[in-house]
């Protein structure tokens, strides 16, 4: 696990604040060890940084990981990397896997049991982003940390 505050940057300024990267690796523990790593990192930001990060921000986040992480242990061979970074608008959560495959999330039917993963993220988060990387894939999901910020369901970008 890494760690890197942004040194210069002040959390008035918009810029990146801090940010982490956590290499996962397979077992059972990975999605929990990256809840933790997550929740430590916001609690780091707002007692070293004084970021608003409110409880539902914080829930928000660990659920987003929870989902992010699931999928890419579920559905990939091999690694996964996670990081963290955060603004004084806003939380990104970027987990890459080697898996090439875009998902997609499915159309609603409250009678499928599972795989509802993706429809979560999306609704919880302020944007969505997957882009193909040479090797695998690498999603972005944004929480603004106001929490009356308008956070539609976007579409995949």
């Amino acid at each position: 696990m890494g760690s890197n505050a942004g040194g210069n940057d002040t959390a008035g300024s918009g810029c990146r604040v801090m940010q982490t990267a956590l290499a996962l690796e397979g077992g059972g523990t990975s999605i929990a060890e990256a809840r933790h790593r997550a929740t430590e990192f916001l609690s780091q930001a707002q007692e070293g940084h004084g970021l608003p990060v409110s409880q539902q921000v914080l829930e928000l986040t660990q659920l987003v990981v929870s989902e992010l992480v699931t999928n890419a242990r579920k559905y990939a061979p091999g690694p996964v990397l996670m990081e963290l970074r955060i603004t004084a608008h806003a939380v990104d959560i970027v987990v890459w896997d080697s898996d090439p495959t875009i998902p997609a999330a499915r159309a609603t039917d409250p009678g499928r049991i599972g795989q509802h993963g993706l429809e979560i993220v999306q609704a919880v988060t302020e944007n969505l982003a997957v882009h193909p990387e040479p090797v695998g894939k690498r999603i972005t999901a944004r929480i603004a940390l106001r929490e009356d910020a308008d956070v539609p369901g976007p579409g995949l970008t």
